[in-house]
């Protein structure tokens, strides 16, 4: 049984061993720094941005300023690559008080803590260990 094991390890490795030492080729370019600094937005920014302002809330907003949701969706699907990724990061920090809800949480679990500790004496449901 080990000696099959063996053969089988010895039969993997031997084209893995002949094979790693083929070269292997490589393509140089110049890169410009504008090319450099812009990351590609893929489909993936598209269709986040177009996904927000699909939404009902967003619609009835942008109607409110006199904007048709089509054509805002339209012009997105115009913008360029750097456009989209840009706009599709505003998108992520756009649901107002979406940062409050964590900010609530840590000062919580810190009162939590020190109150448990005896540091403080802010919950009455906690026992402190000293």
């Amino acid at each position: 049984m080990l000696k099959s094991f063996h053969r089988l390890v010895a039969a993997a490795l031997i084209p893995c061993m002949l094979l790693a030492g083929v070269p292997m080729t490589a393509q140089a370019a110049i890169v410009s720094t504008e090319q450099a600094l812009v990351t590609p937005a893929g489909h993936a920014d598209r269709e986040r941005v177009s996904g927000f302002l699909a939404r009902e809330d967003v619609q009835t907003a942008l109607q409110a300023q006199g904007v048709d949701a089509q054509s805002a969706i339209e012009r997105v699907q115009a913008m360029s690559d750097a456009e989209v990724a840009q706009l599709a990061d505003r998108v992520d920090q756009a649901p107002a008080g979406a940062g409050v809800l964590g900010i609530l949480f840590t000062v919580f679990v810190i009162l939590l803590v020190t109150d448990i500790l005896g540091l403080t004496t802010v919950f009455p449901f906690t026992r402190s260990i000293r």
